[in-house]
C-alpha cells in the first residue's frame, strides 16, 4: 500500500513539474500581434505602424518575444477587405489583434468571432460598438473637435459663416470630432452661422477635393471659415481652395498632420491643425495587448492625447517632436 502511495506521489510531482514547466514556457512563448489599420497610404497610419514596431522591439529586449504583423486595406472605405483581414488573422490563430475599425458596427461581428476563437482585440483610433474588446486606445476625438471650434471661433471673432466638411459615414472617430466641433460652435459662438454640415468627403484626398469643389461652388462667395476632421478631408479642401485662389482668404482649421499642412501653415493658408499622436497610439496599442495577454490588468480606455497646432507654437520643441516622429528608425 505504502509503495502504491509512493508511486502515486511521484507521478503527481512529475505531473506538477511538467505542468509548471509548460506554464513557464507558455509565459515566455513568442507572441504574434496583428495590427490592422483603416488604410495604409496616409502618413497617420505610417506613424501608427512605427509606434507598433517600437513597442515590439522594446518588449523583445525586455525578454518578451513579440512579432507585429501589419496588414490593412489600401483604401479607407473598403470595409469588406478589412473584415476579411480580421477573419484571416483569426483563422491563423494570432495571439491578439490591434484594430482601427473602418466602421463602428460592420467590424463588430468579426471582432466578437475573434474573441470566441480566443483571439482578443484592442481597438485603436476609432471606436467599436462592442463590449468584446480588451481596451480602447485613442485620441479624445470629441475634445479634438472642440479645440477646432475654439480656434475657428477665435479666428472669426465669434461671427461669420462656416462650413463643416464631414469625412465618411460609420467612422466613429471623425463622427466624434464633427459632433464636438458642432457642439462647441453652437454653445460658445452663437454669432457663427453653420451654412453646410451635411456633406461627406469620402475616403480619399481625390474624393475630398471633389466634395470641396462642390461646396466652394455653392458657398465660395460667402464662406468665412472651414473645418475638416481628418487628413484626407483637410488635404482635399486645401487643394480646392488653392485652385480658386482662396487659400489664406478663408479661415481654415484641419485635423492631422503632413508636411504639406506644415508648409500651408507657414504660408498662412491653414490656420490651425488638431494633431493626434498616432505614434503613441500604435505603441500603446501593442503594449496594452501584450500586457493583457500576460494576465495584467489594463485600462478599458487609454487617451493618447490631442493638441492644437498654430503658427504660434509650430516651432516649439514639443510640437516638432509630435510632427516628426522617428518613422525611418522603425519602418526600414
Amino acid at each position: 500500500m505504502r509503495k502504491a502511495i509512493s508511486i502515486l506521489l511521484m507521478l503527481t510531482t512529475a505531473a506538477a513539474f511538467g505542468c509548471n514547466r509548460s506554464v513557464s514556457k507558455s509565459a515566455k512563448k513568442k507572441l504574434t500581434i496583428a495590427v490592422i489599420p483603416k488604410g495604409t497610404s496616409h502618413e497617420f497610419w505610417k506613424s501608427i505602424h512605427a509606434g507598433a514596431i517600437k513597442a515590439s522591439r522594446e518588449l523583445s529586449t525586455q525578454g518578451n518575444d513579440v512579432e507585429v504583423i501589419w496588414k490593412g486595406p489600401l483604401r479607407e472605405d473598403d470595409r469588406e477587405q478589412q473584415i476579411q483581414v480580421v477573419e484571416g488573422f483569426t483563422s491563423q490563430g494570432v495571439d491578439g489583434i490591434v484594430l482601427a475599425p473602418l466602421d463602428n458596427r460592420a467590424l463588430v461581428r468579426p471582432v466578437e468571432e475573434a474573441k470566441s476563437a480566443n483571439v482578443p482585440t484592442v481597438i485603436i483610433d476609432s471606436g467599436l460598438d462592442s463590449n468584446s474588446i480588451v481596451s480602447f486606445v485613442a485620441t479624445d476625438n470629441r475634445k479634438g473637435g472642440m479645440l477646432a471650434a475654439d480656434r475657428l471661433g477665435q479666428l472669426l471673432s465669434g461671427k461669420g459663416k462656416v462650413i463643416l466638411l464631414r469625412y465618411a459615414e460609420g467612422s466613429a472617430s471623425t463622427q466624434d470630432r464633427e459632433d464636438g466641433f458642432l457642439q462647441e460652435i453652437k454653445q460658445k459662438f452663437p454669432g457663427i452661422e453653420l451654412i453646410s454640415t451635411d456633406q461627406y468627403a469620402g475616403a480619399t484626398r481625390d474624393t475630398a477635393k471633389r466634395a470641396s469643389e462642390n461646396l466652394l461652388n455653392r458657398f465660395g462667395e460667402e464662406v468665412q471659415g472651414i473645418f475638416c476632421p481628418n487628413e484626407s478631408t483637410t488635404a482635399g479642401m486645401l487643394l480646392a481652395l488653392q485652385d480658386i485662389g482662396k487659400a489664406g482668404k478663408v479661415m481654415f482649421v484641419g485635423f492631422d498632420t503632413s508636411q504639406t499642412f506644415i508648409d500651408a501653415m507657414r504660408a498662412k493658408q491653414l490656420h490651425g491643425i488638431v494633431v493626434q499622436n498616432p505614434f503613441n497610439m500604435g505603441y500603446l496599442g501593442v503594449r496594452t495587448m501584450v500586457e493583457s495577454l500576460q494576465g495584467k490588468t489594463v485600462d478599458k480606455r487609454i487617451d493618447t492625447g490631442v493638441t492644437m497646432i498654430t503658427s504660434d507654437n509650430l516651432d516649439a520643441a514639443d510640437t516638432q517632436t509630435l510632427l516628426h516622429p522617428p518613422l525611418e528608425q522603425y519602418l526600414k
